[in-house]
Parts: C-alpha cells; structure tokens; sequence
C-alpha cells in the first residue's frame, strides 16, 4: 500500500505533513520501531526534525504511537517529550520491547520501515 491511500488533507485542501506522519505512525506494527528519519524519508520531508515536530504535537487526542519512534541509533530521544520521562519506555515494554539504557535493545532486528506497506 503506498503511503497516498493515506493521506489526509486539511481543510483548505492542502497536505498536511503532521497528519502524514501521525497516520505513517499508527501504522507502526505493536512491538516494533521506527525511526525519524525514516519516516521523513517515506514522505519526502527532507528532516527528520519535521517528524519529531509533529510528533511532539501527538499528545493531545490524536491517539498516535508516538513511543514507537526513536531516533536513528534506537535512542529513546523523545522521551523527554511524554507527560513523564519514563512512559515513553513503560509503553514500549508493555508492547515487549526491551529498552536498557534509554535504547531499544535489538533495534535492527524490531525496525520497521514505511516502506513495508508496498510490499504487503
């Protein structure tokens, strides 16, 4: 599926990059990971900065993953971002991601890249 049968455009008929990325988001598989970038790639914003702006933008009702996003090395960058510094990782463990020292351990191995959507 390509990342067009998702978009959602604003009211004046725009796109909207923060509604690309939080629905690129939604569609992170539970248990796995995505990065910033690869997001930004996916929908060719040039920065990955974009992504987190829009992300750091998610908490307030959108019902997005946002925890499931971290930065390139599987860092929890964004931590500091939640309503409390810890939920980012309490969430990923629920979901059976183990973090050790603010990092997702086995992060190639739980990556998941938007690009998966064409093929399947």
């Amino acid at each position: 599926m390509a990342v067009s049968q998702y978009k959602i455009t604003n009211n004046m008929g725009k796109p909207n990059y923060q509604e690309d990325v939080y629905e690129i988001t939604r569609l992170i598989p539970t248990g796995r990971i995505t990065t910033y970038g690869a997001i930004a790639d996916y929908l060719a914003l040039g920065s990955a900065r974009m992504v987190g702006w829009a992300l750091n933008r998610s908490f307030t009702g959108y019902s997005v993953p946002a925890h499931r996003v971290v930065n390139r090395k599987g860092e929890l960058s964004g931590r500091n971002h939640f309503p409390t510094p810890t939920l980012m990782q309490e969430l990923l463990e629920q979901e059976g991601v183990i973090i050790e020292d603010n990092k997702v351990r086995d992060f190639e191995a739980l990556f998941w890249h938007p690009q998966e959507l064409e093929s399947s």
